[in-house]
């Protein structure tokens, strides 16, 4: 055998063992999500809150939600904040304290941003500062990159995948290494609350 067909031998098994490594394709992420799709905030543990009751002072204080997603406030001891709207909470504080002011008009201001553990965006790997994010509507992939750091040396940043959990676990692929190093909007896409972002390291 020549030396010339043992290295073209040679590079063929390099490249199917580099294809191996490389793991599953998955489909590109989608741009945009759906017109259709809003998004309403909901409370979760560790939000501030500024709870305003309308012509009583005495009874409008600012709260934390606690970890078990509670609040309590003045004449309010113990109540469910977590998975509920603003508007939702608001609600609620009335009818407990409709026992005890006539006819309150109650407001809930969001004044720290948390949410519910099911809607954080998480970051994983090769991220500078891998971390969890709150979501915000509207929030973009180059939005989380800018909150976590960029990329590390190490990453293959367009090897990423997007584990989208609100369509149970489809995964899809996205060009962070584009996005953020070459300037590619193309690359960017729409986040979903609950998106876990997964950067994994370069084999070379």
């Amino acid at each position: 055998m020549s030396i010339a067909t043992l290295s073209r031998r040679l590079l063929v098994l390099l490249a199917v063992a580099i294809v191996g490594c490389a793991g599953p394709s998955f489909p590109p992420a989608p741009a945009a999500l759906p017109a259709s799709q809003d998004y309403t905030y909901v409370i979760g543990p560790g939000d501030g809150l500024h709870v305003m009751v309308w012509r009583n002072p005495e009874l409008s204080m600012a709260v934390s939600v606690r970890p078990d997603g509670k609040v309590s406030a003045p004449l309010v001891d113990e109540l469910v904040a977590q998975g509920k709207t603003p508007e939702q909470l608001a609600r609620d504080v009335e009818k407990v304290l409709g026992k005890y002011v006539r006819d309150p008009v109650v407001t809930v201001m969001v004044t720290g941003f948390v949410g519910p553990y099911s809607e954080q965006i998480r970051v994983v790997g090769e991220a500078a500062k891998p971390q969890f994010l709150p979501y915000k509507n509207k929030m973009t992939l180059l939005d989380v990159m800018i909150a976590v750091g960029g990329l590390t040396d190490f990453a293959s940043g367009n090897k990423a995948t997007i584990l989208r959990t609100a369509e149970g676990n489809k995964q899809y692929s996205v060009r962070v290494q584009d996005l953020i190093r070459r300037g590619d909007v193309t690359a960017n896409v729409e986040m979903r609350p609950g998106d876990i972002l997964i950067i994994p390291q370069s084999l070379f």
